[in-house]
């Protein structure tokens, strides 16, 4: 027993064998390359378990990956299937001849039945080593348990339903708990709810099965016999909530609904398929005397839980008589029969027999089948060994099948995650829908394929279904991938002509109006959709080609709109003369390359607009751009041209703020030819500074001399700084103009008057007028009369200039006066000077022993030293470093030169001959040491280094130079 439950391959196990009705190799199809890469796995495995029992096994039970199996009379072998080592045995204490009739295991493995034949019932929980006896059971002989699923825990079984072999149907509910010696006894209650009949009376309840639907009902499923009843119902309120006998209190008066069948095999079975554990059944199978029943397990049905509902009869051999079958179970899409020596599995889809697995005999006949639904393993077993079955991708070759059935979603939910599989479908169900003249289903189906491009196009165009071949191609071209342009390129191009071809014929018929209305309509939804936008980008010039070729101007501009090609819209108004459209198009758009193309065209036709549309813009468009349109169109020289050009340009101008040259030049031809009013105060309203203004100043002098505007160009002559110009200019036209402009150099007195002599020549030779004359000379106090008297005539007499000339004779009797006054003034400040020298020369200053040195503060007679009249005192090597930083470069140069000639210089001898022949001699090779001293004393003591200049130039310098303060700042951590 020590290698109990360890799985191997028995030499003698067995593989499916599959049908031709389930093919287990993929079809090629076109588009893919079909090989078998591995060898295909049988969906049914059988496996031996390498397990050889010490008494005959009896019965069999698994669920929830628990097994449990009676072995000869007594014994009881339980295995936890994840712990296949640690097999647990027990002795159900029993010294009679009873046998072990049947067991049930509840759907969470803790909950053991065990029917005796001598009508006693055993209860065994997963977590006890105690077998317990159910005492109220006494009397009856167990057929069947039904389960309660939603209410069942480890603990409890809730109510459930028990069949008798009498036709009983009892309701019991099982606890766990074990109180000791006193205490509570397992079976909490048993009480009957119900008996079957058939026609000869009670029939023995075989099977017996409840649920609870998603609202509340309750659907129970006993079968017999040779029939299958239903009870249907909702529970009693109050205490008796969780129980069953309101349900079959409901039919005590009358009978429920049944299925009887003629034959019988003496018994039956009745096997439901759960995908998931703890979900509801999908699928029921009944095995009985005519065959199979099989159906769909529908709970939002009112009056019956089953539906779809078919009877597969049992394959050749099978049936009541020589060979019954035994037990069945249900997977997803096969029912297996379990017969004495064999086991057959049927397909639930076809009823074809895709198994049939026989045994050897030295195993002796199979008992039983049962299934694990955890862990869908099928297990079977004979009297000395055990088979399980694995089931492996179920679902495989299901798809044929549904194919074959012509239910092509469901063949395409099984074959989903195979391309050539779902091809194959795809392909079979478009070529089913065209036969069926279902053409726009047939071109969505065969636009998924891998089917030759060609033969669906040229079906379709055989066929004269152009709609479903428009169908196949848009699908088609949302199918591809971004690298096939060529292919989309083809596809949108082939298109564009369906639907151009389309609504050519349909054009003109009123008949057709709502279906030509239908097709622009989808025509416009595939040249507008984003799916197809890069395509339709990618190959836009085919398509406008297209368009004009068919003369569908419309959709030519619908087209070009969609794909932003506002260039070929505008053209066409244009071309249409839509001019107002097309200016429309432009605003909307605001593209200022689009503004620059086409401004020449619409400035001639819709001037005041277009101008309008550029003051929209601002500053989006470059005015230079759009000159070449405005010169262009005021070259007529209309006022209604100019001033549209002229008001765009002070917009640019004034608003915008424009400086660019060619711009303001441009505003000032303007003006010239068409507003001349407005261009002196444009040329005012720029300055009078050369470097301020943003227009050429030769230009404009060229362009207002031309247009004789003299004004404007005395104003262009001041702003050139051209006086003598101006003023000649200005006298043509307004002296008092030539009066400002003689003005206008302030510093230069020599100019001024130079053009006030202008002035007045013009005035006393040109106008001949003596009393303007007078009134320059007044105006300008630069002129005298003797400057003015050379231009008159001499036959003028002196009666016009007798008051200038006493004027001029005042004004320099007042000058003579102003100058005495300055003489006078001058000399007494010498006197004063004079007076202070002598009074400096007595001047004395007294040092004490004791004063020091400013500076040092060391005595101050130790050394050499200097004496202020302000009374600071130095030593002169000190004052000689105070001085020196204050001082210029070249100064300190000096200074430098001086110290080195000074200890060069011979030391002074005594006596006055030495003295003589010392200076004789120095003066013969240079300066004496006395003048270098003075020349010294002239550089540093000059002033006060503390009350002179030096000490106010040296404000603003810091007290600790900037080199040292490092030094400095450390120093005084």
């Amino acid at each position: 027993m020590a290698s109990i439950l360890d799985e191997y391959e028995d030499s003698l196990s067995r593989s499916a064998v599959l049908q031709p009705g389930c093919p287990s190799v993929g079809i090629p199809h076109s588009g893919y390359v079909n090989a078998q890469l591995e060898k295909e796995v049988p969906i049914f495995t059988k496996q031996r378990i390498d397990f050889t029992p010490s008494e005959r096994i009896t019965s069999l039970v698994v669920s929830c990956n628990q097994l449990c199996m009676s072995l000869g009379k007594d014994a009881l072998l339980r295995i936890d299937l994840g712990k296949a080592n640690e097999p647990n045995h027990m002795e159900l204490g029993r010294k009679d001849d009873a046998r072990v009739h049947k067991m049930f295991l509840d759907h969470t493995g803790f909950h053991l039945l065990i029917a005796l034949s001598s009508t006693e019932v055993l209860y065994v929980n997963r977590n006890g080593q105690k077998v317990r006896p159910l005492a109220r059971w006494k009397g009856q002989l167990v057929e069947s348990v039904g389960w309660n699923k939603a209410l069942g825990t480890e603990s409890s079984t809730g109510p459930i339903l028990v069949g008798t072999a009498q036709g009983q149907i009892f309701e019991a509910e099982l606890s766990a708990s074990e109180g000791g010696l006193f205490g509570p006894a397992p079976d909490l209650y048993f009480r009957p709810l119900y008996v079957l009949n058939e026609e000869g009376g009670p029939a023995p309840v075989c099977s017996i099965e409840a649920e609870r639907g998603p609202d509340g009902r309750i659907f129970v499923i006993a079968t017999t016999r040779q029939r299958l009843f239903q009870f249907i119902g909702r529970t009693a309120e109050g205490a008796e909530a969780q129980s069953f006998l309101g349900l079959f209190a409901a039919y005590t008066d009358h009978p429920p609904p049944f299925r009887e069948f003629p034959s019988s095999l003496g018994y039956s079975e009745l096997a439901f398929y759960t995908p998931k554990l703890r979900s509801a059944p999908r699928a029921f199978a009944w095995m009985m005397g005519d065959g199979v029943l099989y159906g769909s397990l529908d709970h939002g049905r009112p009056d019956s839980l089953l539906s779809e509902e078919r009877v597969w009869e049992y394959p050749e051999g099978v049936g009541p008589g020589a060979s019954p079958p035994l037990a069945i179970v249900l997977t997803q899409f096969h029912f297996l029969l379990l017969l004495a020596d064999r086991v057959e599995a049927v397909c639930t889809l076809t009823g074809q027999v895709v198994l049939r697995d026989h045994f050897l005999e030295k195993f002796g006949p199979l008992k039983h089948m049962v299934k694990d639904s955890s862990t869908g393993h099928l297990w079977a077993y004979t009297e000395r060994a055990v088979f399980r079955y694995h089931v492996q991708r179920e679902s495989r070759d299901v798809w044929r099948t549904y194919l074959d059935m012509n239910r092509f979603d469901l063949a395409k939910e099984y074959c989903r995650e195979r391309p050539d599989c779902l091809d194959t479908v795809l392909a079979r169900e478009a070529d089913f829908c065209f036969n069926q003249r279902r053409y726009l289903e047939s071109a969505r189906c065969y636009a998924l394929t891998q089917s030759y491009f060609e033969e669906i196009a040229l079906k379709f165009l055989e066929a004269r279904q152009e709609e479903a071949l428009v169908e196949f191609l848009q699908r088609k071209l949302a199918s591809l991938k971004p690298a096939e342009r060529t292919q989309a390129t083809l596809l949108t191009t082939w298109l564009t002509e369906l639907y151009l071809s389309r609504l050519g014929a349909l054009q003109g018929d009123p008949e057709a109006l709502n279906l030509y209305r239908d097709t622009r309509e989808r025509f416009r939804a595939f040249l507008s959709s984003p799916r197809h936008k890069e395509s339709l980008f990618a190959s836009r010039a085919s398509i406008h080609e297209l368009l004009a070729s068919h003369g569908d101007t419309e959709h030519m501009v619908y087209f070009a709109v969609i794909m932003q090609d506002y260039e070929r819209v505008v053209a066409y108004h244009c071309q249409h003369e839509a001019y107002e459209e097309a200016l429309a198009v432009l605003a909307r758009h605001r593209d200022p390359q689009l503004f620059y193309k086409f401004s020449p065209i619409l400035i001639r036709h819709i001037p005041r607009q277009l101008v309008d549309a550029w003051i929209e813009m601002g500053s989006r468009l470059d005015a230079r751009q759009l000159i070449p349109a405005l010169v262009n169109y005021s070259q007529g020289g209309e006022a209604q041209q100019v001033s549209q050009a002229i008001r765009y340009m002070e917009f640019c101008v004034n608003v915008l703020g424009e400086t660019e040259q060619a711009i303001h030049n441009y505003l000032l031809s303007l003006y010239a030819r068409g507003q001349p009013a407005s261009l002196l105060a444009y040329l005012e309203q720029a300055g009078a500074s050369p470097h301020r203004v943003h227009y050429d100043l030769k230009y404009a002098l060229r362009l207002c001399a031309e247009h004789g505007h003299h004004r404007a160009c005395v104003h262009v002559y001041k702003v050139l700084e051209l006086y003598e110009e101006a003023v000649d200019l200005a006298l043509q036209v307004d002296v008092d103009l030539a009066k400002q402009c003689a003005d206008l150099p302030e510093e230069d007195e020599e100019l001024r008057k130079k053009l006030w002599l202008k002035i007045a020549r013009h005035v006393v030779q040109e106008e001949e007028d003596v009393q303007t004359a007078m009134a320059c000379l007044a105006s300008c106090p630069l002129l005298k009369i003797e400057d003015v008297l050379p231009f008159f005539p001499d036959f003028v007499t002196i009666d016009h200039f007798k008051e200038a000339i006493c004027s001029s004779l005042k004004a320099y009797n007042h000058h003579i006066q102003e100058l005495q006054r300055e003489m006078e003034e001058a000399t007494a400040s010498a006197q004063r000077i004079r007076r202070d020298l002598q009074e400096l020369r007595g001047r004395y200053g007294t040092v004490e022993p004791q004063d020091k040195c400013a500076t040092c503060d060391f005595p101050l007679l130790n050394r050499p030293f200097y004496l202020f009249l302000c009374g600071h005192m130095f030593h002169a090597d000190c004052l000689l470093q105070a001085v020196r930083p204050g001082l210029p470069a070249y100064k300190q140069a000096r200074l430098e030169e001086l110290q080195r000639k000074l200890g060069a210089a011979p030391p002074p001898t005594k006596g006055a001959a030495r003295a003589k022949e010392a200076e004789g001699g120095a003066a013969a090779v240079g300066p004496s040491r006395e003048q270098l001293k003075a020349d010294l004393d002239e550089l540093v003591a000059a002033e006060c280094v503390y009350c002179g200049e030096l000490m106010i130039r040296s404000i603003d310098r810091p007290f600790i130079d900037p080199q040292r303060y490092e030094e400095e700042h450390l120093s005084w951590l």
